[in-house]
């Protein structure tokens, strides 16, 4: 799996560099330190994984996802590195359709598992703090979109579980169906709401009021 690394600092990269250089599976392709050398250096090099700091000079992560997502294809699957999970930036990157976010401090073995898993299409999440960033761009009430009708009842099922972070074999387990017809209401879900990926659909239930991030 080729990675390439977007960080404005030589250490940050450094040390991403050591640890994913370091699994048989893993190579680190590249290195930029700004978003537009990013957008440039995945365009040439066609990458798996792109691990995009969300705070950078020139074009900042949130715009570099946005444009490697509209004009690569196949496009890479992009996960945000930050220093705050709150940070309003990574909602935004997330909103434009990165994987997922990772904290800078996270341990080896959690930022290699978290680049095989969305290597093989699989999206970060992390509901409770996905519905921390929810919760705090809320406001007031929210239009229902065209999409919510169109859920049946089984995908709004599917829709919720999904915003509590489980598998598509625990959504089976949950609802007693089997792991591919969960499959296939996950991809109803996802195509309903017009999102990329599940971290898009959980972010359209939020932002539609569909679920409510802060209940209560």
């Amino acid at each position: 799996m080729r990675v390439v690394l977007a960080d404005d600092e030589r250490m940050v990269r450094t040390a991403l560099r050591v640890i994913i250089d370091a699994e048989p599976d893993l190579d680190v392709v590249g290195e930029a330190s700004t978003g537009a050398e990013a957008v440039s250096l995945v365009r040439r090099l066609r990458p798996d994984v792109v691990l995009m700091d969300v705070r950078m000079p020139e074009v900042d992560g949130i715009r570099a996802t946005e444009r490697l997502l509209r004009t690569v294809d196949p496009a890479p699957r992009i996960v945000v590195v930050t220093t705050f999970e709150n940070d309003s930036y990574v909602y935004d990157a997330l909103r434009a359709g990165a994987a997922g976010f990772l904290l800078k401090r996270c341990g080896a073995q959690h930022l290699v598992a978290a680049v095989r898993l969305v290597a093989r299409g699989d999206s970060l999440l992390y509901p409770a703090a996905l519905r921390g960033l929810a919760a705090a761009r809320a406001r007031g009430t929210p239009q229902p979109p065209p999409w919510m009708v169109r859920l049946t009842e089984r995908e709004a099922d599917v829709l919720r579980l999904m915003a509590k972070g489980l598998t598509n074999t625990e959504i089976g387990e949950r609802l007693g169906v089997g792991h591919a017809t969960a499959k296939t209401h996950v991809a109803a879900v996802l195509a309903k709401t017009g999102s990329r990926d599940r971290t898009q659909a959980v972010i359209a239930a939020y932002e539609s009021g569909f679920i409510a991030p802060n209940p209560g």
